[in-house]
């Protein structure tokens, strides 16, 4: 019988899951319509709309989840249904990660000015340089899934030998093993952390030599460049330490087994991983003129602030 505190879990979980696909499904949405209206789409569009769709895919794998551990504790914790959720779960969850780091790298490339002969030449070919990262994001990702299959691999081989109460010099070997490369597949998330440090940094140091340049010609803080610096480190922070968040609510989910309450552990860590892909898409939308523009006429159009006969971009 669910309890009160399922009952809770799963109208929260409902809730984040309800508004992570307005949000992310106004994203595909709204560069879908500009897409089939102009058959182009420019890159930073592209990435965005990939982005949300990963994330609407990585809600839907997380819900179920959810619904997991409050009806199916047992196939929650071991079965065939939880290796493939975590093999889903694995995939979607860097590819997602990924595409929001290529786009703080685009941000950074597009906007950062530097002279250093290296980031000039990453900036002029910018194109090609996206088109090798979202390739190397999907092998990275690839890589992370297969880490993970061999990591069950070795988990049943573990049971197999507990089984039969054989303790040996090769079950513990292969329990040595099993750890290494379950802590080894954390370090995964690295790469893109690290990458958007980078980008980070990297504003952050082209913001403050351009507000000195601003300063010494006696011109407004406030110029086009100055604006897109700060809308583009907004971006990248809010997805540094949602990203933060993010994975400390997937290593209580991941290792809620060793913490004394197991189900509320997972529950709470549930609930935490299901917060990073709505809210840093909506910040995304902010920080994106065209659909911060659409989604502010689409909520005055709700709320009855156009005149009839009027249309918002997302009607013409």
């Amino acid at each position: 019988m669910m309890g009160l505190t399922d009952g809770v879990f799963l109208i929260v979980c409902g809730t984040q899951f309800t508004l992570g696909i307005l949000v992310n499904g106004f994203i595909g949405l709204v560069n879908g319509r500009s897409w089939f209206k102009t058959k182009r789409m420019s890159l930073s569009d592209f990435i965005i709309a990939t982005l949300a769709l990963s994330r609407i895919i990585l809600l839907c794998i997380i819900l179920t989840d959810s619904f997991l551990i409050v009806f199916s504790v047992k196939e929650h914790d071991s079965g065939i249904i939880m290796q493939l959720i975590d093999v889903f779960w694995t995939f979607t969850n860097h590819l997602s990660i990924w595409f929001a780091t290529c786009l703080g790298v685009l941000y950074c490339l597009k906007i950062a000015s530097f002279s250093h002969p290296t980031f000039l030449w990453l900036k002029w070919r910018v194109s090609r340089v996206m088109v090798w990262m979202l390739l190397g994001a999907l092998l990275l990702s690839c890589g992370s899934t297969a880490s993970l299959i061999n990591e069950f691999k070795l988990y049943s081989v573990l049971r197999g030998i507990e089984a039969t109460r054989n303790v040996t010099e090769h079950f513990r070997k292969k329990r040595n093993e099993y750890y290494l490369i379950h802590v080894l597949g954390t370090l995964w998330y690295l790469p893109p952390l690290v990458v958007s440090l980078a980008s980070y940094f990297l504003l952050i140091f082209s913001l403050g030599r351009h507000t000195r340049q601003m300063l010494q010609n006696s011109t407004s803080s406030r110029d086009p460049s100055t604006e897109a610096h700060k809308r583009a480190i907004r971006i990248i922070l809010s997805f540094f330490f949602l990203f933060l968040l993010y994975f400390l609510a997937f290593l209580i989910a991941s290792f809620g087994n060793f913490l004394p309450e197991t189900k509320m552990a997972k529950m709470i860590g549930e609930v935490m991983t299901m917060f990073y892909p709505a809210g840093h898409s909506f910040i995304v939308i902010l920080g994106n003129s065209k659909l911060k523009q659409t989604f502010v006429e689409m909520l005055r159009c709700e709320s009855g602030h156009l005149k009839p006969g009027s249309k918002g971009p997302i009607f013409s």
